[in-house]
């Protein structure tokens, strides 16, 4: 009896081995005028590999910069389905760390990508999930000349929309209807669209184990910055200002954020600092944790292995 024992312990601590060994990789997604081979973005994924030891690298889209600007959100959102789906690594599960505009185009991942691998853990920073008021500064480079261009037109023309990726997330309180009407990308991601409600985007997004959403407290880039939080201005007026769980979207739990929410698997994390200046110290307390080995799947194999050597 004592040596089956001491087989099924030496059986369970070789799983619990395996386990940890092997953990679940992440992909990054950057934000806007930015590009995966960039300074912060080569690194950021190499830090946060280093810190949690789980292999992680950085998806691009295009031309990068440019197409982070001028290629709408859907079709952004497209490219990079069909690239996780051809990643071998990435077909057993992964998790997902994006920054600023790259938390739409991770949503979508999230949301519209059929038949693609699990996503896990979704970290968030500085997403402007809930729409953002006015477009961010463009800076230089010889695509803002366009992008200018485009902004000083009717945000919810046909047009812009096809042609400004920021054009899909700009939400102005005091023209909700067209917004609803004309926009292409957020009211479908948010299932805010009155009797086209998708469920099966409400499941997907309700499937994932943790949801991080990193708020940056002097963020002036998401206007309003509680956008981070899905928090956004009431219809019709830019006050007041209101909270996640006071929006019809939180309410109504149109993509099942009161779901997450409710049990537990959402994470409201506030940290000082303008947009995307996060401490290293932030990193590993909000972030690091989420791309490591599950706590509750060790946990799991930890109190499996205590009721086999019980009996």
């Amino acid at each position: 009896m004592g040596k089956n024992r001491f087989g099924v312990a030496v059986a369970v601590a070789f799983l619990a081995l395996i386990h940890v060994s092997v953990s679940i990789p992440f992909v990054m997604i950057h934000g806007i005028s930015a590009e995966c081979s960039d300074k912060t973005n080569s690194n950021f994924p190499r830090l946060l590999t280093n810190l949690s030891g789980s292999h992680g690298f950085c998806l691009e889209i295009g031309n990068g910069k440019s197409d982070s600007w001028l290629m709408p959100l859907s079709k952004q959102a497209e490219i990079l389905c069909d690239k996780v789906k051809n990643i071998e690594e990435l077909r057993q599960g992964y998790n997902i760390v994006a920054r600023s505009q790259g938390n739409l185009i991770a949503r979508g991942l999230i949301e519209f990508c059929d038949n693609g691998p699990k996503v896990y853990n979704y970290i968030s920073l500085a997403g402007p999930h809930a729409g953002i008021s006015s477009v961010p500064w463009c800076g230089k480079g010889i695509w803002c000349v366009e992008a200018d261009k485009l902004i000083e037109k009717d945000i919810y023309t046909e047009y812009v929309q096809d042609h400004l990726a920021p054009s899909g997330y700009i939400k102005i309180p005091t023209a909700i209807t067209k917004y609803l009407q004309s926009s292409k990308y957020l009211p479908k991601l948010n299932n805010e669209i009155p009797n086209q409600r998708n469920a099966t985007y409400k499941d997907r997004f309700t499937s994932l184990q943790n949801l991080v959403l990193v708020k940056f407290q002097n963020d002036t880039v998401i206007v309003p910055n509680d956008s981070s939080w899905f928090g956004f201005y009431s219809d019709g007026a830019n006050q007041p200002l209101l909270s996640a769980q006071q929006t019809k979207l939180y309410t109504e739990d149109w993509i099942g954020l009161k779901t997450l929410d409710v049990a537990g698997k959402v994470k409201f994390v506030s940290v000082p600092g303008g947009h995307l200046r996060m401490a290293t110290s932030d990193i590993v307390k909000y972030v690091v944790p989420y791309l490591q080995n599950q706590p509750s799947s060790i946990q799991r194999l930890n109190r499996e292995k205590k009721e086999t050597l019980r009996h």
